[in-house]
């Protein structure tokens, strides 16, 4: 693995949002579920899909706030475009569990 430099690493513009719609992604080839993010008026709102069905669904997705890197391209899901990128940890089964704040933040608050 190689390391990165520290300006490398200021390039990565990773956010909290609160999310504000969810939805199953029926069309997916993987489970998925699609959501709106709030990341603040600066941001506004952007759209996501994560592979995150193991441990959630979206009536317990509503409100919660997510960390999310919202500078990567766009990228086509079949019928969806993704406009940003949920993080979240690998558990050893592959399942994954999200990365979130502990405590509530602004949405739009960049990770220091």
């Amino acid at each position: 693995m190689n390391d990165l430099t520290w300006n490398e690493f200021e390039r990565i513009d990773l956010r909290v949002g609160t999310v504000t719609s969810a939805e199953i992604f029926k069309e997916a080839i993987k489970p998925a579920i699609k959501m709106e993010i709030d990341f603040g008026t600066e941001i506004g709102i952007k759209k996501s899909s994560a592979q995150i069905t193991d441990h959630y669904d979206p009536t317990n997705l509503l409100g919660k706030q997510v960390a999310a890197v919202i500078n990567f391209p766009k990228k086509q899901i079949g019928p969806f475009m993704s406009e940003c990128l949920v993080t979240g940890f690998t558990q050893q089964d592959g399942s994954i569990i999200l990365a979130v704040p502990d405590k509530e933040s602004a949405n739009g608050s960049r990770l220091a």
